[in-house]
């Protein structure tokens, strides 16, 4: 009988403890819907400095804003970390032509992030089409020496998770130049990481070995790389000229933003939520990742405007420079690590403002802990929390044991705009930004709340 009595208050307990969790999750879904400041801060960072690449003025622009915006937004600390990094300009307009026997077709590119130029001349050659690295190797130095490598490798349309879609392609972008080099090539054309068919050439970062020849890369349209494609069928003897003169410079300072509210209970124990700052410099860019930042400095604003004060602290941090050196991230947890911070936890939102859909996970035991938190959060759009990756820039904490947590957001428009021309404000549904918002400062206070 006394166990019954036990249980029974253990019970009741936990469904006042519950009641009283969501008497906050709505208090916090209620100010952003009415009152939201989301989207004007979105509006400001997109339209009003724009593209902001690493070392660049706009992106030291949008370090003064975030200053400036979470000092006045009232947190209990706000400061900035300096951080070395990559300063990458892309120099004038990219040109490119298919050269045919029979005609020359104009096709729209886009240097990739940290190619080096091709010269003031560009650069004219025959054009060898691969889907995969073994095509390089099965194909061998003989066939590819002195040609230009196209990689055709579509993003996979029938999986359901564009994220992993574009996984599925996205090491032509990254190690293309690199692996097209070891057998001679002169340079690299991807096709764009989308799955749309359009003529907007989708940037990106592509990565180079010092012990291997450094070729230039551009990023093709879907549209281009079609024609391209259908040349090369049709005339083997098809060549590519292309024409860019970006360059990298030496490293700049820049800086991640932090923005704090102390903990009342356990202030040592500490949870991150944050995005990247920076973006490519051919866009605003609002989904990638303009909306993670508004959403990290306005869960944190809730907290403020509705007097509600966590049991732990709670931390926005705007990071630098994760499109083409991922250094912010870096340099974050190597402080951390450091001053021997204690993160229990790190939320990354770097998947656009779409629609909430679910957390991602890394951790069996903390999804175990969190899975009553799903009755809470489905009336909102949080259908799931589940096994999962948080992102590049928490990614560094995890040495320090901390749960790593993706937001989620519908994905299927996100890669359209995705590093390419047309990321931009009007992108951006207001309703649904401000929802992820919400989820998010829900996600905070119960993991403040009750720990993982």
């Amino acid at each position: 009988m006394r166990n019954l009595v036990v249980l029974f208050i253990l019970f009741t307990f936990s469904l006042q403890a519950q009641e009283s969790d969501s008497v906050i999750i709505r208090k916090f879904f209620n100010e952003e819907l009415t009152k939201g400041k989301s989207y004007g801060l979105l509006d400001h960072l997109a339209n009003n400095i724009g593209g902001r690449l690493s070392g660049s003025p706009q992106a030291a622009q949008a370090v003064d804003w975030g200053k400036r915006t979470m000092d006045f937004l009232g947190f209990d600390k706000v400061w900035l970390q300096e951080v070395m990094v990559p300063h990458w300009v892309r120099g004038d307009k990219e040109q490119a032509k298919i050269i045919s026997s029979k005609e020359k077709t104009e096709v729209r590119i886009c240097a990739l992030g940290n190619s080096i130029g091709t010269g003031s001349k560009g650069i004219t050659a025959n054009v060898i089409e691969v889907k995969s690295f073994k095509e390089l190797e099965i194909l061998g130095k003989k066939k590819i020496e002195g040609k230009i490598v196209f990689f055709n490798r579509a993003l996979d349309p029938t999986n359901i998770g564009t994220g992993s879609a574009y996984g599925g392609a996205v090491d032509q972008r990254g190690s293309g130049a690199v692996e097209a080099a070891k057998y001679g090539a002169i340079g690299v054309v991807v096709r764009s990481m989308t799955l749309t068919m359009d003529d907007h050439p989708h940037t990106g970062g592509t990565w180079y070995k010092d012990s291997i020849t450094k070729i230039p890369a551009c990023a093709i349209s879907t549209i281009g790389a079609t024609k391209l494609s259908e040349s090369i069928k049709l005339d083997p003897e098809t060549k590519f000229y292309f024409k860019q003169t970006c360059e990298m410079l030496p490293d700049e300072k820049s800086y991640n933003i932090i923005g704090e509210i102390r903990g009342s209970q356990y202030p040592e124990e500490i949870i991150v939520v944050g995005g990247h700052l920076d973006c490519w410099d051919i866009c605003d860019g609002a989904s990638d990742d303009g909306t993670g930042i508004v959403q990290s400095i306005e869960a944190l604003r809730l907290f403020k405007v509705l007097g509600i004060r966590p049991k732990r602290t709670i931390r926005a941090v705007l990071y630098m420079n994760e499109e083409n050196g991922a250094r912010g991230g870096e340099k974050y947890a190597e402080v951390a690590a450091t001053l021997h911070e204690n993160h229990i936890a790190a939320i990354e939102s770097d998947g656009g403002g779409f629609t909430p859909r679910s957390f991602g996970v890394d951790n069996e035991n903390a999804i175990a802990k969190m899975q009553p938190w799903v009755e809470l959060l489905k009336q909102y759009g949080i259908m799931e929390i589940k096994k999962g990756w948080g992102g590049v820039d928490i990614g560094p904490l995890k040495k320090s044991g901390a749960v790593m947590i993706g937001y989620t957001c519908d994905s299927q428009r996100y890669f359209d705009y995705h590093h390419s021309e047309i990321d931009t404000f009007d992108k951006v549904n207001k309703r649904e930004l401000e929802l992820g918002t919400s989820c998010i400062a829900s996600l905070l206070w119960l993991i403040s709340e009750y720990g993982l």
